[in-house]
């Protein structure tokens, strides 16, 4: 069987959306790094994603590819892997949110974690937005939940997004991918089975999103 063939036997003609569709990635870490990987296998064509950071060991848990590409920036180490997906190397905060035209992609899909780029995230591109809250400090899988941003709990980095989006008057509602798990430490401690399952998560819904 070639590619694609059983991806094609379960969407049938919807698989062309996918092939058709423009995906903006931000951040290609913990979770990112497992939707990258899940879009690409699924046939989605035109992907571009958006990171600053290098691979360091301590990536190695949770991250795909990052063993084989330590001190390289993940961008183009994963360019390496993926050759048709296109690369922006930049640090995604609130400024660069708002400045980046948006406009030519059909979904955005947020694994980053800085609370204003997020926050402006939803602001600006909520219409087309999938955004991930924190997978980290968590070890069941099976808590990870789809919901709209106002239906979210069990989060303190969640709860902290909502606040400020009521500041702000925000009333729109967008999907996020969370947990209902509550933290087992302080510290950032990472699961690659949660961090893994937030990615997949994602990739689904906006395969969904896709063919609807």
């Amino acid at each position: 069987m070639a590619k694609y063939d059983r991806i094609k036997l379960l969407l049938e003609d919807d698989f062309v959306k996918l092939q058709d569709a423009k995906i903006i990635l931000l951040g290609v870490g913990g979770v990112g790094s497992f939707c990258l990987d899940c879009l690409v296998r699924s046939g989605v064509k035109h992907i571009t994603i958006v990171d600053f950071d290098t691979y360091d060991q301590s990536n190695q848990n949770r991250q795909m590819w990052s063993e084989m590409h330590e001190g390289e920036l993940k961008v183009e180490a994963l360019k390496k892997h993926y050759p048709d997906i296109e690369i922006i190397n930049a640090r995604i905060d609130e400024q660069w949110v708002w400045n980046f035209d948006f406009e030519p992609y059909d979904l955005v899909l947020d694994a980053i974690d800085d609370t204003k780029a997020k926050l402006a995230l939803a602001q600006k591109c909520y219409k087309k937005l999938i955004s991930s809250f924190g997978s980290a400090k968590r070890i069941d899988a099976s808590a990870v939940k789809v919901d709209d941003i106002w239906k979210t709990y069990g989060d303190k980095f969640g709860s902290k997004i909502r606040y400020e989006l009521k500041k702000r008057g925000f009333k729109k509602k967008y999907k996020v991918i969370f947990s209902s798990e509550e933290a087992r430490v302080k510290e950032k401690g990472s699961f690659m089975g949660v961090t893994a399952t937030f990615g997949l998560y994602m990739c689904s819904e906006a395969l969904k999103r896709l063919i609807k």
